[in-house]
């Protein structure tokens, strides 16, 4: 029998064909490629020779194709979820499906099989990528504003990990991906064929399947916890229209809100009156989150070396009261927490951070810029090209990555280590008097706590630093970027160790370098994803002001900050967004709306 004759009978559900993988395929022209004719008349020689092996093989095949399909269909986009009895579910899409399929003629049957192959690949996709975000940013993709994000991943493997890695890591996503399309749609295409060649013992299986679908629906039955009776794409492809609604929604809101300004209107010489003279510093550290400070495995060290370090600072004169933000962001997107640190608004996606640095909102560095009395300076390590924002925070100097002469190596994604960073910071900057005669308010972002957390430089002697060359040897002997990557505990420890490097530092830097004038204020960016945080971590962040002036920290008594470099457990809970208008009322600054 010729294909096109096995094609025919087993259309008609006559009779079954001898070679069920052959029939299976959509029938082929006369005239095939040469290449495609050879391999297909070698594969009907050996089922002809091996029926018994062709027969396992079709079984094989089919069986597989109908547990991707389910899988697919059942699948969590939660890490959390992973769990084997949560693709023991009966999908409602499947039982749909079959329905349809089995109605309708060839022609339509297979193209709609491939369509919904195709469809269920871009859910399989669309519920990998919450996977993963949920897993290291703690919330879902986001289809319509999140696609840039990806530059940024490889940015980070490539510094991370090294050129090659990324690369081969590129390489395999897009093969992950395509094939995802091409095997979903073969096997969505290979079971509705199946369904042709046996119309009725299908029409009874989808029947009893819908029965059982509903019963299990009806009466809540579970399994382990997890309901057997599933619509899983069906609400993922819901939740997914719904975001994309509110994010399109969201756009227009945000921009009313960023319009509006407490402070907006108000003169310089309203703006932070009780701070003039002050030599002011704002740090950001990347990834301090509470975790840090509460979780039983990293917990102990840092706070260890928050309060060693509270009583150093207390013998050189300084005190400091610490308190907690819910930052906007969690596990990456540092500039989401910046920016809404410094404006005052809540800054949870990329949208909303364009639409800020577009505008003319005022950042608390631009406030200080705008009093006539403070030069601004930044100092980001982190920044490797152009940063356009510097507009936006009202910065009149930024020094980025290649401006502070580090000649040492790369701690994975970070450029140099913030101790480096510091010194530099001391010499290029806060020793230097402003010509005007103005005081200086400055911004730092210290990057040595950034994932992932291998290798960490160690603390040198600050007349040690020289152009960074001594942290080669330190680089060399630290664990490499892959010790972190695949266990938690490992995570956790390195983790605790960036802190505690951070937080030395910075706070070494004050005590060597500080005057009866400086005010230090730091605080972390967000937590650090879910390999160091857990699955359930709060988005809290410490935060702490640091004075030799008593009348500073005066001025903050009744936020009922605690005490020292580390917050209690109760210590007040705030939002990041909270934080801009709070400092600007408690340092003198008189409110004067501005509302376009």
């Amino acid at each position: 029998m010729s294909t096109r004759q096995a094609a025919s009978t087993v259309e008609g559900g006559e009779e079954e064909s001898p070679t069920p993988v052959l029939a299976s395929l959509p029938s082929f022209p006369r005239s095939l490629p040469r290449p495609w004719a050879m391999a297909s008349a070698w594969t009907r020689r050996w089922r002809v020779a091996h029926p018994t092996a062709a027969q396992a093989l079709s079984v094989t095949v089919t069986v597989l194709a109908a547990v991707l399909v389910v899988a697919a269909l059942v699948m969590p986009n939660s890490m959390a979820q992973l769990h084997p009895r949560r693709f023991l579910r009966i999908p409602a899409e499947a039982v749909i499906g079959a329905a349809v399929l089995i109605a309708l003629p060839r022609r339509p049957r297979v193209a709609l099989a491939v369509v919904s192959g195709v469809a269920l690949a871009a859910m399989t996709v669309l519920n990998l990528l919450d996977a993963g975000f949920n897993q290291y940013l703690g919330r879902g993709f986001n289809v319509v504003l999140d696609w840039s994000l990806f530059g940024d991943a490889e940015s980070y493997l490539e510094d991370s990990y090294g050129r090659t890695a990324t690369l081969v890591a590129v390489a395999g996503v897009i093969v992950l991906v395509l094939s995802v399309f091409v095997v979903l749609a073969l096997s969505m295409v290979r079971l509705s064929n199946l369904l042709a060649r046996h119309p009725a013992t299908a029409t009874r299986g989808t029947l009893v399947a819908g029965v059982a679908w509903i019963t299990c629906s009806s009466l809540g039955l579970q399994l382990s916890g997890v309901p057997l009776a599933a619509d899983s794409t069906a609400n993922a492809l819901k939740d997914q229209a719904h975001r994309i609604s509110d994010t399109l929604k969201d756009e227009a809101e945000f921009r009313k809100v960023a319009r509006v300004d407490a402070f907006g209107n108000t003169p310089g010489s309203q703006l932070v009156p009780d701070l003039r003279g002050k030599d002011m510093v704002f740090t950001f550290i990347e990834s301090y989150g509470r975790s840090a400070v509460e979780d039983p495995i990293m917990g102990p060290g840092v706070d260890a070396t928050l309060d060693a370090r509270t009583q150093a600072l207390a013998k050189a004169g300084f005190h400091a009261k610490s308190g907690w933000l819910t930052s906007a962001t969690y596990g990456g997107s540092s500039w989401l927490g910046h920016s809404t640190t410094m404006s005052g608004l809540w800054i949870s996606n990329q949208q909303r951070y364009r639409t800020v640095m577009a505008s003319d909102h005022m950042s608390l560095t631009d406030a200080f810029k705008k009093t006539g009395a403070f030069d601004t300076v930044g100092v980001m390590p982190g920044v490797q090209k152009a940063w356009p924002e510097q507009k936006w925070y009202g910065l009149d100097k930024v020094y980025n990555a290649f401006q502070l002469g580090y000649k040492g190596p790369k701690f994975s994604w970070s450029t140099m280590p913030d101790q480096y960073t510091l010194q530099q910071f001391q010499n290029r900057v806060h020793s230097k008097q402003p010509a005007d005669g103005k005081s200086r308010m400055s911004l730092l972002i210290l990057t040595s706590s950034h994932t992932p957390w291998a290798p960490i430089p160690k603390m040198v002697g600050w007349d040690q630093l020289g152009d960074g060359s001594v942290f080669n040897g330190i680089e060399k002997a630290g664990h490499p970027s892959s010790y972190t990557l695949t266990d938690d505990t490992h995570t956790k420890e390195e983790y605790g160790k960036s802190v505690q490097y951070t937080v030395t530092a910075l706070t070494e830097w004050l005590e060597r370098y500080g005057t009866k004038d400086t005010v230090l204020v730091f605080l972390g960016d967000h937590q650090p994803n879910a390999h160091a945080s857990g699955n359930h971590a709060s988005r809290d962040v410490p935060i702490s002001i640091v004075a030799k002036d008593p009348t500073v920290l005066d001025k903050i008594a009744s936020w009922g900050w605690t005490d020292g470099l580390r917050p209690a457990h109760t210590a007040p809970v705030w939002k990041m967004s909270a934080f801009r208008d709070r400092f600007l009322t408690a340092f003198g600054s008189t409110p004067h709306p501005k509302k376009n």
